[in-house]
């Protein structure tokens, strides 16, 4: 596992352990990323619960409960379903807290959306927060890198919250 994410993953596994609170992880654009770094940590299963990847509308929808007027309205890359997404994976298991990411990772726009365009989102039982980001670089480049910046920002607001 590289530096940066082995640092985070440690720092949240810290957290969520000595708390007895779990994450669960719904990914998009980056495509399991984010739960192949948390399940490289020995031990992982101590706070992490589930991770899915909701690649299509229709999996969203039905996986994830996001509203089909959600999607319709604003479409699959937005700040909407991402939380939405965040808010889903983390009924469906229980988790105390969800992490979502939606975006383009391209090589193409997505919905008129340009590549780069990532939504980011992580909730709580009555509380949400989200992020935009606007990366650059190539697929696996964005993926990667929207990976790592959804679980350092999902460590800062998990501090924040506590």
């Amino acid at each position: 596992m590289e530096d940066d994410f082995l640092k985070v993953i440690q720092a949240i596994s810290v957290r969520l352990t000595d708390r007895g609170q779990s994450l669960a992880v719904a990914e998009s654009c980056t495509g399991g990323f984010i739960a192949n770094a948390i399940t490289d940590l020995a031990g992982a299963s101590r706070f992490f619960s589930l991770g899915v990847i909701s690649y299509s509308a229709e999996a969203k929808h039905l996986a994830l409960g996001v509203g089909r007027q959600t999607l319709t309205a604003y479409g699959t890359v937005s700040e909407e379903t991402a939380g939405a997404m965040s808010e889903g994976v983390r009924k469906v298991c229980g988790a105390t807290f969800g992490l979502a990411t939606t975006g383009v990772a391209g090589p193409d726009t997505v919905e008129g959306k340009s590549v780069g365009l990532v939504y980011i989102s992580c909730s709580r039982e009555g509380s949400s927060s989200g992020r935009t980001l606007r990366l650059s670089g190539g697929r696996e480049q964005i993926k990667r890198r929207a990976a790592l910046e959804a679980l350092r920002f999902f460590l800062e607001v998990i501090d924040s919250w506590e």
